[in-house]
């Protein structure tokens, strides 16, 4: 058994490779091969009168390998000095995490890895974002806006450009300094014109794709900066309303999450970032949670998915001028099957990662 730190998955996973293993667990959904569970978190009361201690966990199957993704995180929902609300989290202490993705295979029921899940979950989210962009946007696109410049907006940038002959990016976050330290590294790392811009008006304004990739727990689009031709790729979901929807021509969601949830006082669907929260606490503490998010109209969890199209069930962009939008999200846990499966046979071919007992994880008492 293997444990594979980020910098292992780092050097061992390319972007080309993150979307294609995707792609072909999404197809094995077609006939049955593949199958996930979505996100699901369980929401605690922690010792922070300002927030609340959050587990979320997500399955998948797929290439002959289970995957479980766990994350354990304090959660906070501060607010700007404008009032917009965005979602914070550690383990611990401020600036340290914890997600880890536990591999099995469906073989013979063996434990085969542990890998840290943030290098992961930065590159399956981005692919994700390319599928969108290789199948919806229009094939000659070279022209991004991105609003905001952490992470996710790095591998949303390279899976972009994975797919499409991307010749110039505008970007804009409310720092000052980290969207211009985005647009040095982003051009230095792939020789194209990434420029820093002082409005997300001016990043949105004449771009053949736009992305969103914040945290922001409002919507970032305003649907008057919808030009015709776009595409609209998203990160988290309060960033799109239905306003913007209803300006859109086309619309695939990635996948349907599989859950079927009977909700009540305290199984409760968009708290925060979480799809499905199971909250615990007393009526006081559970004051603490933001008001639920309001799913994104102008779909339904019926509508049009990745299996959909690819399929010839229905179409994509049928005309240069259409709008359309891919909604990544929805197959969570079959991302972490794939993305993790490929990484952890590139680290045994390449002897990397550190050795684990096999036998630490096996018992002989029938549980």
């Amino acid at each position: 058994m293997l444990f594979i730190n980020n910098a292992t998955v780092e050097h061992v996973l390319t972007m080309a490779d993150c979307i294609e293993v995707q792609e072909q667990a999404f197809r094995q959904s077609l006939s049955g091969k593949a199958m996930q569970r979505g996100r699901l978190d369980f929401y605690a009361p922690c010792d922070r009168e300002d927030g609340y201690y959050r587990w979320g966990t997500m399955e998948g199957v797929s290439h002959g390998v289970l995957a479980i993704r766990m994350k354990s995180d304090v959660v906070t929902w501060p607010r700007d000095e404008t009032g917009r609300m965005t979602e914070d989290k550690y383990c611990v202490e401020p600036g340290t995490y914890c997600g880890l993705i536990f591999l099995l295979s469906t073989e013979n029921g063996e434990p085969l890895a542990i890998i840290n899940d943030g290098y992961i979950q930065h590159m399956r989210v981005g692919g994700g974002a390319g599928i969108g962009v290789k199948y919806l946007s229009r094939e000659n696109s070279s022209i991004v806006g991105i609003l905001g410049s952490g992470g996710m907006a790095r591998t949303f940038l390279e899976a972009f450009l994975v797919v499409r002959p991307i010749k110039t990016v505008k970007v804009y976050s409310p720092t000052k300094d980290h969207r211009e330290g985005f647009a040095r590294e982003m051009s230095a790392k792939y020789n194209i014109d990434v420029i820093a811009v002082d409005s997300p008006e001016e990043a949105v304004h004449s771009v053949d794709i736009l992305s969103t990739c914040t945290d922001s727990m409002v919507p970032t689009v305003r649907p008057e900066w919808l030009e015709p031709g776009m595409h609209l790729a998203n990160l988290g979901p309060a960033e799109i309303d239905g306003s913007v929807m209803a300006q859109v021509d086309v619309v695939i969601r990635q996948g349907i999450s599989g859950l079927r949830v009977v909700k009540n006082d305290r199984v409760v669907v968009g708290v925060g970032h979480s799809p499905v929260a199971f909250v615990a606490g007393t009526d006081e503490e559970v004051k603490r949670l933001p008001e639920q998010t309001p799913p994104i109209s102008g779909f339904k969890a019926d509508s049009a998915n990745y299996s959909d199209l690819i399929s010839g069930k229905v179409a994509g962009r049928t005309a240069e001028d259409q709008i359309t939008f891919y909604h990544n999200m929805g197959n969570q846990g079959l991302q972490f099957s794939a993305v993790g499966s490929i990484v952890y046979e590139k680290a045994k071919q390449q002897s990397l990662g550190r050795e684990l007992p096999t036998e630490w994880f096996l018992q002989d008492i029938r549980d």
